[in-house]
């Protein structure tokens, strides 16, 4: 029988014992590095369609960029896998600073290969995202004995929330610096521009203060010294056995409503609606107001988030909020002054960012859930779809009208919402029966 004095009196922690990780304080750091980078690109793109419109330079160049984006978003996940997603999202970066910096002399010979890389930087960076966030959710849940899928729904919708007010404080950035000239031109634009160059700067510093997720955190990360050709043929069966998964048919609807949704908002609303009766010094103010509310929704809806039952029940009443302001806009669009010509836009902005808030928050914390066991190929699928629906309206925009496009979008929600409540009914079912 050991004695007291044969007990020791520092107990050392094995060396195989992982050191205590506090995943809240990565949640926290991550949330603002994407603030202060997106801060910056977010309200650059909500530019693009108004200031860069000789040649169409700015639509053409945004669908450029997510052309890229959707053919990058194939490879991205074995990037990702080969890097680590910590060092993915720090490559990531610097495909944003590269595209700001190109605004600063925009030609055909700067944007386009600024908007080539970006697609390759935006693809990487996001599979980075979905992957360290949902690993750390993860790992926190496990580490404290928690419900995993609320602790997923939480640092979603803590992200989310943050992410999104980079609408509200870039665009206020733009408001504050940019003017409106006689003549239809605009000045303040290359302070606007070095101004955002730094705040990315600082987005890409912080992000080397993120803890390193290791293999086991990161569900699918393959051994570094398997060979290319082996990593290649993984990946494509991992793409081809997501797309022949009946959970990711019917959930790819949703996410390429989500690209529609976005890109309507940077390109059609600002063009068509914001323009005319503001002025493009107004997109800012319009454009922070959506950011407001896309901030608040996302934090409510990601406290809110339990499983499947709670996101279905979210996503319809965004769904919802959606079709109202597509069918108003459709029925009763007219360019008007005064004070109505002011509020419009501003409500129009407030409704619409509820239904980004929520679609954002909702389809992370879905693809968590349903696809634990290939995260990396699960949200390159989602910025895969979401790219291309992207890209689909910016080379669109300058061939059809505002009416026909809206119609366009109420078909595709109705659609993608149809097929979300299906699956979440199929998937609920298949629950029960295991229950049984």
């Amino acid at each position: 029988m050991a004695t007291d004095e044969e007990t020791p009196l520092v107990v050392e922690n094995p060396k195989n014992q992982n050191p205590i990780v506090n995943h809240e304080r990565d949640v926290h750091i991550l949330s603002c590095a994407f603030l202060l980078i997106f801060l910056a690109y977010g309200a650059a793109q909500n530019l693009e369609s108004t200031i860069n419109t000789e040649g169409n330079l700015g639509t053409t160049s945004l669908g450029i960029l997510y052309l890229s984006f959707m053919f990058c978003s194939i490879f991205a996940s074995l990037v990702v896998r080969k890097l680590g997603s910590k060092n993915a999202l720090i490559l990531g970066s610097t495909g944003y600073w590269l595209f700001v910096a190109a605004n600063l002399m925009p030609n055909w010979y700067t944007m386009v290969p600024a908007s080539l890389y970006l697609g390759f930087a935006a693809s990487i960076i996001w599979v980075g995202q979905g992957t360290y966030l949902t690993s750390t959710a993860r790992s926190h849940a496990n580490d404290h004995v928690l419900n995993e899928a609320v602790i997923i729904g939480k640092f979603n919708g803590e992200f989310w929330g943050i992410f999104a007010s980079h609408q509200f404080v870039g665009n206020l950035i733009t408001l504050a610096l940019m003017r409106d000239r006689e003549g239809g031109s605009t000045s303040g634009t290359t302070a606007l521009f070095l101004v955002f160059i730094g705040t990315i700067t600082l987005g890409a510093v912080l992000m080397c203060f993120l803890s390193k997720r290791t293999g086991k955190e990161e569900t699918g990360l393959q051994d570094s010294s398997a060979s290319f050709f082996s990593s290649v043929v993984t990946l494509f069966k991992s793409i081809v056995t997501l797309l022949q998964d009946i959970r990711m048919l019917l959930v790819i609807p949703l996410i390429a409503y989500s690209g529609l949704q976005q890109a309507f908002v940077w390109a059609e609303f600002t063009k068509y609606i914001v323009v005319p009766t503001m002025g493009e010094s107004g997109v800012g103010g319009v454009m922070a107001v959506y950011g407001v509310f896309d901030a608040i929704c996302s934090l409510v809806a990601g406290h809110f988030t339990f499983g499947l039952s709670s996101i279905s029940i979210i996503v319809s009443g965004g769904a919802l909020v959606q079709a109202s302001v597509l069918a108003w806009i459709l029925l009763s669009h007219s360019v008007t002054g005064g004070v109505l010509g002011i509020l419009y836009p501003l409500l129009v902005a407030a409704l619409w960012g509820i239904g980004d808030g929520v679609l954002n928050t909702q389809l992370s914390a879905l693809l968590g859930i349903l696809f634990k066991d290939d995260l990396e190929g699960a949200f390159a699928q989602l910025k895969l779809w979401q790219s291309f629906a992207i890209a689909v309206v910016f080379f669109l925009a300058p061939h059809i009208s505002l009416q026909t496009m809206l119609v366009i979008m109420f078909v595709a929600l109705c659609l993608s919402v149809a097929g979300f409540l299906f699956l979440t009914l199929k998937v609920e079912k298949a629950f029960s029966y295991r229950a049984v």
